[in-house]
């Protein structure tokens, strides 16, 4: 994906993955945190899946910081 929405996308995933991996977390055990499927976790990882605010939200809060920290990918390379 090359146009702007995949490369936001891509770049949502790559932070989630990294917050995620800095916390020592799984996909699997993110989910259960998140109340989303693994499954759902890797595609929006790998930025197959565009995630609703209400997702990105569950997942900032799993994480423990905010949803303006989560999606702030301004120093996100892809």
């Amino acid at each position: 994906m090359t146009n702007k929405k995949g490369n936001i996308n891509i770049k949502i995933g790559k932070k989630i993955k990294l917050e995620r991996v800095k916390r020592d977390l799984s996909q699997d055990k993110l989910g259960e945190i998140a109340n989303i499927s693994k499954n759902f976790v890797g595609a929006i990882e790998r930025g197959e899946s565009s995630p609703t605010i209400e997702t990105l939200e569950k997942i900032a809060n799993a994480f423990g910081i905010s949803l303006t920290d989560l999606v702030d990918v301004s120093k996100v390379e892809i």
